[in-house]
């Protein structure tokens, strides 16, 4: 019979809950754990071919080779990136890697709500009625629908972002390799320059690292914003800091941070913070920072889930492992 054992590593309690919820319908046995995968722990996921990793933790050339001495063929992260991983010496070592796929809502919702708290300068207003100053701004903002906004990768998450924005009135500008929606495509130099605002849903990659970097955000609008949802490294974050503080832009709204490794999804009130661009751009008061929390639904969560298992399933599958 098929081995239908799964090591989940990383998994927070109500991950936990739902994995045990769903396996027995699918005939799945899951080792779980709340600790990343280290080599400490590999010894975890032997007699499974198949494991499944949260994009919270890096998975080093060092510890896929203690994966692959256990026999571990397969890793599924929960998660649409994988850039987490190191995937050459992955393939290297002939271990598959899979991502889930999950709703597009979520991170759809959030981007939207980004925006709109950004081009209404919704921290400076929260933060002066938290000391009860509740005097208006002198300066007026804009409404959506008055504004050009650009997607920059029009995939599931982006294609999600374009229909929500519809009904807002606005014009929609879109930029991507692989045209995939009813967008009215232009090249990413055009995009750049008539945009009120610009917001992120490409993967990373080699070819999308650092896809804003000084000169594409020197041919940004003036007073344009970007929302970034996507990954931290599409943007370099030097020169966007640079940026904000000569007023070449107008503000940002970052779900994603170069460097939120070991900060995001931490307590971190009672011990210093050395990202020192973290730190200026929180400084700012048209810059919002949150802890990269856009997908965090229960649907999105119920989606990662059950797509992890069927992702493993369909690996045994495919490879024809009877054991």
């Amino acid at each position: 019979m098929v081995n239908k054992g799964i090591t989940i590593y990383g998994c927070e309690q109500d991950e936990a809950a739902l994995f045990r919820k769903m396996s027995p319908r699918f005939g799945v046995t899951p080792t779980i754990t709340d600790t990343a995968v280290s080599e400490a722990n590999v010894w975890l996921a032997l007699g499974n071919r198949c494991i499944s990793v949260s994009h919270k933790a890096m998975i080093t050339k060092s510890i896929l080779f203690a994966l692959s001495q256990t026999g571990v063929k397969y890793i599924s992260t929960r998660s649409i990136g994988s850039n987490h991983i190191d995937l050459k010496s992955a393939e290297s070592m002939g271990i598959t890697i899979g991502n889930v796929t999950y709703s597009p809502d979520s991170v759809a919702d959030y981007t939207i709500m980004l925006m709109l708290m950004a081009v209404r300068n919704a921290k400076s207003i929260i933060s002066r009625a938290d000391i009860r100053d509740f005097s208006l701004d002198n300066v007026r903002r804009k409404e959506l629908r008055d504004m050009t906004i650009g997607i920059i990768g029009t995939g599931r998450v982006g294609d999600a972002v374009i229909n929500r924005l519809q009904g807002f009135g606005c014009r929609i500008l879109a930029y991507d390799n692989h045209p995939q929606t009813s967008a009215d495509y232009v090249p990413l130099d055009e995009l750049l320059s008539k945009c009120d605002i610009v917001t992120l849903h490409t993967p990373l990659s080699e070819g999308t690292y650092h896809l804003l970097d000084r000169q594409r955000i020197e041919q940004m609008k003036a007073g344009a914003f970007v929302i970034n949802t996507g990954r931290g490294s599409l943007i370099d974050t030097e020169v966007l800091v640079q940026a904000l503080e000569s007023g070449k832009l107008g503000g940002a709204a970052l779900d994603v941070l170069e460097g939120e490794e070991g900060i995001f999804y931490f307590d971190c009130r009672e011990k210093p913070i050395d990202n020192q661009l973290l730190l200026r751009l929180q400084a700012f008061p048209n810059v919002i920072i949150t802890p990269h929390t856009a997908y965090y639904t229960k649907h999105a969560l119920s989606d990662m889930v059950e797509i992890t298992i069927t992702n493993c399933l369909k690996f045994e599958r495919s490879n024809e492992v009877w054991i």
